[in-house]
């Protein structure tokens, strides 16, 4: 290309002899053209994983060659490219820097140069034997800047303004039924908001920025909403907040459960076959976060962190390439905005309940996404599932506490062991080897003293999902029966009703304690 010898290979050479032999194609154009060229330099770090091998400065500057020729910087063949060098600050890293302006005075086409790297990284760590990432599918955020780490750190922050916008735009959602009603209620949190109208008035766009988060002027710094997150541009708002939510039935709202807690368990009942169809799939799992950010919101303190935990993990996985139906989701959607404006938090089985149909909905959606090959989503459902894991636990563990102090009789249980292989004989052996079986067992004991059947109830319970995959089925199904309207949590006023009627039966002759529609299965049931 050049009949001179490559400055990069004198051990000599500082790094102002390089940025000029860098910038010289930069230098001739300027000054054979009017308009001066200023965005001239293209930088790429580029760093193995901890646990990599050792590369040799011959292998980093052949994965250098791959890089600069799939992002266009460097083409292979072509003598005319733009000039750059790589920089090995490290043992584990280099630094790549170029000019973008070619020999001949071009500019490369950098268009997607992101996307062609990533995939050449791809190839580069299988065929050096490093730490092979998952593929890139360009629907994840953008990293922060080194700028915007450094500032944060200056002003004393824990996330960048972007990260920290993206968080409170997402906790905004469920709270808001229209686009307007989102910018005011970010505003009125204050966050610094412009908006951006049309000579009619109409919403055309939006930029956020961060309180404290200013220009060298002492300006306020606004972000666009598409370069906060991908998904939390102002048409997928609306089309998200905006999606035709129609006027409830009367006859709807009279039969919806009693409180938006039991109404948003029910919601998730139908998850799985929600998911179905792709494009109603992926609108489903997008409202799963916003239910989970709603419940995190308004759960008791306790339990606030492994949920925003939750909600924050789950954030990547409601972004993929499958265009959403949203208007499929509109129980899931209606749920979470009846909890985030209810003025009374949740009792301990109803928030038991929920967070268990929560963890279920959220092992449904990893499936979902490993099916498709959504690697990024499907970690982050993981990622979640472990958050949810941990919440349920603190939920439940208070009320099997209770219920195991409360468990009936070795004869009653034998009856109520029968009703289980009768009602779930696929699962009956792992629900009666459960650590959680005396609590079911007093659960459905205390259903039993109603009037309801152990037999019926564990058939509906164990119907509203599969239990297949549950760890811990008779813990399952303790939360499931616990949040029925028709069989409440046990509290001591109902135990002592259940006295009563126990010891009115004993007292007549002949009568036992069965109702008289048990199943014909268990014909000499004991009184608990």
């Amino acid at each position: 290309m050049l009949a001179m010898p490559d400055p990069g290979r004198d051990e000599n050479a500082t790094l102002t002899q390089l940025a000029r032999y860098l910038d010289a194609p930069v230098r001739l154009r300027n000054s054979e053209f009017g308009k001066k060229i200023t965005d001239h330099v293209w930088h790429c770090p580029v760093r193995a994983a901890p646990e990599d091998r050792h590369l040799s400065d011959a292998e980093w500057g052949e994965i250098a060659q791959r890089i600069v020729a799939a992002a266009g910087i460097a083409p292979e063949g072509d003598d005319l490219a733009c000039r750059w060098i790589a920089v090995r600050h490290a043992d584990d890293h280099i630094h790549i820097l170029a000019t973008t302006v070619r020999e001949d005075g071009r500019r490369p086409k950098l268009h997607d140069s992101g996307i062609r790297v990533g995939d050449a990284c791809r190839h580069i760590e299988k065929d050096y034997g490093l730490r092979r990432l998952k593929k890139g599918d360009r629907t994840g955020t953008r990293a922060p800047t080194q700028a915007e780490m450094h500032k944060a750190q200056r002003l004393g922050w824990e996330q960048t303004s972007r990260e920290w916008l993206q968080d409170r735009i997402r906790a905004a959602i469920p709270h808001a039924r229209t686009a307007e009603e989102l910018l005011a209620y970010l505003e009125a949190d204050g966050i610094a908001v412009k908006a951006r109208r049309g000579s009619s008035g109409d919403l055309l766009g939006y930029a956020a920025g961060r309180p404290g988060d200013l220009n060298k002027d002492g300006e306020q710094i606004f972000h666009p909403g598409g370069k906060i997150a991908p998904d939390l541009t102002l048409p997928k708002l609306q089309s998200r907040l905006e999606a035709g939510q129609p006027e409830e039935h009367p006859t709807a709202r009279r039969n919806r459960p009693a409180t938006p807690w039991h109404h948003a368990t029910e919601a998730l009942d139908s998850f799985r076959t929600d998911l179905a169809d792709d494009t109603h799939a992926q609108v489903h799992i997008t409202a799963l976060g916003e239910l989970l950010e709603a419940t995190a919101q308004k759960a008791p303190t306790h339990f606030r962190a492994e949920l925003h935990a939750a909600s924050k993990a789950f954030a990547r996985a409601q972004r993929s390439q499958i265009r959403a139906e949203d208007r499929a989701a509109r129980a899931i959607r209606n749920a979470a905005r009846d909890i985030v404006h209810t003025a009374t938090g949740p009792d301990g089985s109803a928030l038991a309940a929920l967070i268990a149909a929560l963890l279920w909905a959220g092992i449904i959606a990893s499936r979902w996404h490993e099916a498709k090959g959504h690697a990024h989503q499907a970690d982050a459902a993981r990622q979640t599932l472990h958050h949810l894991q941990v919440a349920a636990e603190q939920a439940l563990t208070p009320t099997l506490v209770v219920l195991k102090q409360r468990q009936p009789k070795q004869e009653a249980r034998r009856i109520l062991a029968h009703d289980v292989r009768a009602a779930v004989p696929d699962q009956a052996d792992r629900i009666l080897t459960d650590p959680s079986w005396p609590a079911l067992a007093a659960l459905l004991a205390d259903a039993e003293a109603r009037g309801h059947q152990p037999h019926q109830l564990l058939k509906e319970a164990a119907a509203q999902r599969e239990l297949s995959t549950a760890r811990q089925p008779a813990r399952v199904l303790v939360t499931r029966l616990q949040h029925t309207s028709r069989n409440p949590a046990p509290n001591p006023r109902a135990e002592a009703a259940r006295r009563r009627t126990t010891a009115s039966r004993t007292s007549q002759p002949g009568r036992g304690t069965q109702p008289p529609t048990a199943p014909a299965a268990s014909p000499n049931r004991p009184r608990r």
